[in-house]
Formats: C-alpha cells, structure tokens, sequence
C-alpha cells in the first residue's frame, strides 16, 4: 500500500509510524486508518521489527476526527446499527492483537480518536506542552476506540466517567498525575524517550517472551479470577522453558552479554495461543 498520510521509518529494529497531516493537525480519517493498520500488519510479519512507536508530524499528535464532512460527519444512516463499527474501534481491536509492543509518543495535542487510539498502546509518553481531550460528549456523540473498556482499566472508573462525562480539554500534567501516561517529558524528548524505551526492549528481550506477555497482561485484564492467569503463565512457562531462548537468555546472563534469541512470534508461538480470539460481528 502506498501511504499517503502517514509516514514509516525503520531503524534499529524499530517502526516509527508518523501521522502525516501536520496542515490538519494530524486529523483522523479512514484513510489514515487502514494505513496504519496496514503498516502494523506489515511489522507483525517482519522480524527484523522489535518495537512500535507512532507519534505525529507537525506541532499536533492527533487533533481527533476530522470534521471536515461539517454535521454530516458522523452519519451513518446507509448502515444497519447492528453492522456499523466504528472506526477508532477497528483500529483498537488491531493493537490489542499486537504480538509486538507499541508505544504512543504523544507530541502535542491528542482529542478525541487522538487520544482514544493510544489507550491500547502499550507505554505512552507525552509532551509536558500538549492538551488532551476526551471531548465525544461535546460534539453529541460517545466515546469511541473501545475507550469504555480501556480507560477504567488505566486511570480507574471515577476519572474515567469524569473526563468521558466533561469532554473537558486537560493538561499532560493531569494525565501523568492520573496515570493515564507513564512519561511526562518535554516535546523535544518525547521521541527520543520513546526510542530509548524501544530499543530497550530490541536489545535485551526475545520477541516471543514480549509477545506473549503482552497478551497475557492484556487479556487477563477481563479475566474473572487469578486461577485463569496462573493456568495461562503456568502453560507459557512450559513451553518456553525448554525453548532455545530460555537457554540463551541464561546463558548471555551469565556470560554477561547481550542475548541472540531466535525465536520468532510469526513461527514458534504455542498451539494454544491465541488464547481469547476476537469474537466476530455478524459480517465477519
């Protein structure tokens, strides 16, 4: 695919994703949507890609939805409700699916789908400059990118039901003291915070061990007991504790190096995973 609002760029065993519409403030639309989406595709299938980082060009990271369409943006009347998916939720479900981590580094204003879509991200880190919203309730509207079922989950119920109810515009302070980001920086080390954190994890992890962790601690966040993860981390270590990464990950430890695991997310991933597949629309 040709990409025409954003942008890509590998380096160190790290896909940089950049949303490309800086003269729109990096607005939301469909287009952009299947682009990102296919350059995560493309990054699941390559080994060579370790991490994910998507930030924005210009002084915006995402201004939200475009609006450009005026009031007719968000009617959908030539679609059954029982069909319509809404857009920022297609691309939550597709980060959720990551085997590979993926960080938001949030360099200026994030409203909207600019901020919900992060929610799935793995780490975000934002500019001590940029102003947040989750402003749906504003535009007549509700929260979108499956926000309902991960914003309680980062930030707890109570700020989550107060920032959805307001759609009141906050400052980064604010999201950091909330914990809805773990890094607070200023804008000019928002990427390079986010690189080092990145090539962190290419350095130093193997990439099956990241993939099903990230799995394990994103969907056991549903799970009704701690007996369900104990089963889940109990089989994983079984099967990776015989793997040729287990050995090599000892080994470099002890030999005081850094690790050559070989084992790849796209071929040695357990017959049992995934463990919670999607559950599909009625057009699926």
């Amino acid at each position: 695919m040709k990409y025409e609002q954003i942008k890509v760029e590998v380096e160190e065993q790290i896909l940089t994703i950049t949303l490309n519409r800086p003269e729109r403030l990096n607005a939301y639309t469909e287009e952009m949507r299947e682009e990102i989406i296919d350059a995560l595709n493309q990054a699941e299938k390559d080994d060579n890609i370790r991490a994910i980082i998507v930030t924005g060009a210009g002084r915006a990271f995402c201004a939200g939805s475009d609006l450009g369409g005026g009031e007719s943006t968000f009617d959908y009347n030539d679609e059954a409700p029982d069909e319509h998916r809404d857009g920022g939720g297609i691309l939550a479900l597709r980060i959720f699916r990551l085997t590979k981590p993926i960080i938001a580094a949030i360099n200026g204003p994030a409203v909207g789908v600019g901020l919900t879509m992060t929610l799935p991200m793995d780490i975000r880190v934002v500019s001590n400059t940029a102003k947040l919203g989750i402003v749906f309730v504003r535009r007549g509207i509700v929260i979108d990118a499956c926000a309902s079922y991960f914003l309680p989950r980062i930030v707890g119920i109570s700020q989550a039901l107060e920032w959805g109810l307001t759609g009141r515009i906050f400052s980064a302070e604010e999201a950091y003291e909330r914990r809805l980001v773990t890094h607070l920086v200023a804008p000019e080390e928002v990427v390079p915070t986010a690189r080092s954190i990145a090539r962190d994890i290419a350095q130093n992890t193997a990439p099956v061990s990241v993939a099903l962790t990230r799995q394990l601690m994103w969907t056991m966040l549903g799970a009704s007991h701690p007996m369900e993860a104990h089963r889940l981390e109990s089989k994983c270590f079984h099967y990776l504790g015989t793997k040729p990464d287990a050995a090599e990950g000892i080994t470099a430890f002890l030999e005081k190096r850094l690790p050559n695991f070989t084992m790849s997310p796209q071929r040695d991933m357990p017959d049992f995973y995934p463990w919670a597949p999607e559950p599909k629309f009625k057009e699926d």
